[in-house]
């Protein structure tokens, strides 16, 4: 038996205060800030240098003091996002596919930021809500609904959602063995009358999430459609609106957490058919 490492990611809603909002939402435009100037940098060097964008940051912050505000792992982070960034278009390219430059990003478009190996620590307080510590920000309110498994916490990515919402995503390395044996084997189909179809003669109808909430999504979007775009009431009905979408994705992604769950749990080797959507297109039925 072979003894492994892996990363698992465990998602906890947070509850920050007002105050602690406010400070959130600080560090996200000022990481989007140092983002954007080092994609400027990044744009005038002839070949691109991480070490050389990394070493930019101190010189950032002697130029923009409030940036000595931000967790200096927070913004050396910015630059391990830009590279990753960059090797995604370079893979894209690679691939055969046409690709622009890397743009800058606006507010919207901004939603994380990370801390890497430390300036964060979880505080058991025994109630319903624990504490999540993040350096230089405070200790705000964290619903751990599930116990995150031994394993050594690497990262703490907090995430803002456009309904207004935060998160925070614990990713651990945690020790796993690799078993030979197979166990049970099962095949899986993939179907439109039913979503799942297995060997074992299981049937798993479509959820459908969508359809039942597309009456309340349509009245809602009737009503965002008939405020003047960036009014305050244009934009507390695209909360709502953005809302109904946030709770049909949060379904969707249960559903099929839950689903491949059970397949996991109760196989040692899963096969699933491999379709080519593109080649099924203009088929008549």
């Amino acid at each position: 038996m072979k003894i492994g490492y892996q990363v698992i990611s465990y998602k906890f809603r947070l509850y920050p205060t007002k105050e602690q909002e406010e400070k959130l939402l600080e560090v996200l435009d000022r990481c989007r800030f140092v983002y954007n100037k080092m994609l400027e940098g990044l744009n005038k060097q002839d070949k691109p240098s991480w070490l050389e964008l990394q070493n930019s940051i101190p010189e950032l912050k002697e130029k923009y003091p409030e940036l000595k505000e931000i967790y200096s792992k927070v913004l050396q982070y910015e630059s391990y996002r830009l590279f990753s960034n960059l090797r995604g278009l370079a893979r894209l390219k690679k691939n055969g596919k046409k690709v622009g430059r890397l743009r800058f990003k606006g507010k919207s478009w901004f939603k994380t930021f990370t801390y890497n190996q430390n300036g964060f620590k979880i505080i058991e307080t025994g109630n319903r809500h624990d504490l999540l510590h993040l350096s230089k920000i405070g200790d705000i309110k964290i619903r751990m609904h599930r116990k995150v498994k031994e394993g050594k916490i690497k990262q703490v990515t907090v995430k803002r959602y456009s309904s207004g919402k935060w998160y925070a995503f614990l990713y651990c390395e945690q020790r796993i063995s690799n078993k030979k044996e197979i166990g049970k084997v099962v095949g899986i189909d993939m179907g439109i009358l039913y979503y799942v179809t297995d060997t074992d003669g299981r049937k798993v109808e479509h959820p459908l999430y969508l359809s039942k909430s597309l009456k309340s999504l349509r009245r809602k979007q009737q009503k965002l459609s008939k405020k003047k775009k960036g009014s305050g009431n244009y934009n507390k009905q695209k909360i709502k609106v953005t809302k109904i979408h946030e709770k049909i994705k949060n379904q969707r992604d249960d559903f099929l957490h839950k689903l491949s769950r059970f397949y996991v749990n109760n196989y040692g080797f899963i096969a699933v058919e491999k379709l080519n959507i593109k080649g099924l297109i203009g088929i008549k039925l």
